[in-house]
């Protein structure tokens, strides 16, 4: 490292002087011309020029040539260390090995979502590169692999509800929490030392590393999208196997006349509902008696088809009745009947 840092010292001395010498000759020629001055001396203060732009170009193709020589220069501690790569001070991490258990380890996420999830939802809504780092290294602790998985669930989540465009901004922020985190882990360094450099090989914008990022960020955004698809699917089968279970319990408790006691009672003033509810045949009598005789026979018949009331066999066997030649004589029937109790 030290080689190489002498290298780039070496390199930016050259270039600068060059550039500093380039500048005065052109200055040098250009006066020379407004002065009118002998063509021999223009001529060689020409060439001299000349001469001094090779050297700057050769200067900056070793610039170029360093340039992306660090650019694939695998991340490590040595590296880390140089100028442009500033570890958060912190105090220095020792990875434990704690032998949790699923349940224990859940419990952990949970509580750590409900101290710090308006947080998390901010960083994950954050578009900048600047932004993101700033917001993390006021927030070290968001620096970890619960923000990650809460990440995940809540893309999943959104792309469920049909909120794709907001899904693809919160799975940007998933993958660069993700890539931080697995810088941490190869470095074997607390992911909180790691947001400075890790910011900074980011805004750097090497093809190298933005094309690894962009791909993995294409493939989480498609384990989302399918992830969120089967839960869907999943819904729907849940959704018709429960509208097929209520419909068969409906089936099984239909009366005598094909009516649904549980909708029937549902249907039923609250004065009604109070007397089947107690079983209490006098107040049902009374409160039939509140009513006008259409309004009683109406619902008492409904009852009566639903299985809640069972009539007197006289009215039972008016129930059997061709309903569009008895209907009238039927409700008298059963009304009566219930009165009669």
């Amino acid at each position: 490292m030290k080689k190489a840092e002498e290298e780039k010292q070496e390199l930016e001395k050259g270039t600068s002087e060059t550039r500093d010498k380039l500048k005065e000759t052109r200055n040098q020629l250009e006066q020379l011309k407004k002065e009118g001055a002998r063509e021999e001396k223009i001529a060689e203060v020409t060439a001299e020029l000349k001469k001094l732009e090779d050297d700057f170009e050769k200067w900056k193709e070793k610039e170029e040539e360093l340039a992306k020589k660090e650019r694939l220069t695998p991340w490590n501690v040595d590296t880390l260390s140089q100028d442009g790569f500033q570890k958060t001070m912190i105090n220095k991490y020792e990875e434990k090995e704690e032998n949790l258990t699923e349940e224990e380890e859940m419990d952990r996420q949970k509580k750590f979502v409900e101290k710090y999830e308006k947080e998390i939802k901010k960083f994950g809504m954050y578009k900048r590169l600047d932004d993101s780092q700033q917001f993390l290294l006021a927030h070290t602790h968001l620096a970890c692999e619960f923000t990650a998985n809460y990440l995940v669930i809540w893309c999943i989540d959104l792309e469920e509800e049909g909120k794709s465009s907001l899904m693809a901004q919160v799975a940007h922020q998933t993958i660069t929490m993700q890539f931080l985190l697995e810088l941490a882990k190869n470095l074997k360094e607390d992911p909180r030392a790691c947001i400075r450099p890790f910011f900074t090989k980011m805004k750097k914008a090497e093809e190298q590393y933005q094309t690894a990022f962009d791909d993995e960020l294409a493939a989480f955004i498609g384990r989302v999208k399918e992830r969120a698809e089967v839960r869907k699917e999943r819904a729907r089968e849940l959704a018709e196997e429960q509208a097929k279970k209520e419909e068969e319990e409906r089936q099984a408790r239909l009366g005598p006349g094909g009516l649904d006691p549980v909708e029937v009672m549902e249907s039923l003033p609250p004065a009604l509902q109070k007397c089947f509810e107690t079983q209490d045949i006098p107040l049902l009598q009374e409160t039939l008696k509140t009513m006008s005789l259409k309004e009683a026979k109406y619902h008492m018949d409904r009852c009566a088809k639903s299985g809640l009331w069972v009539p007197a066999p006289s009215a039972k066997e008016a129930l059997e009745r061709d309903e569009e030649d008895e209907e009238d004589e039927e409700e008298e029937e059963v009304y009566e009947d219930a009165l009669d109790k």
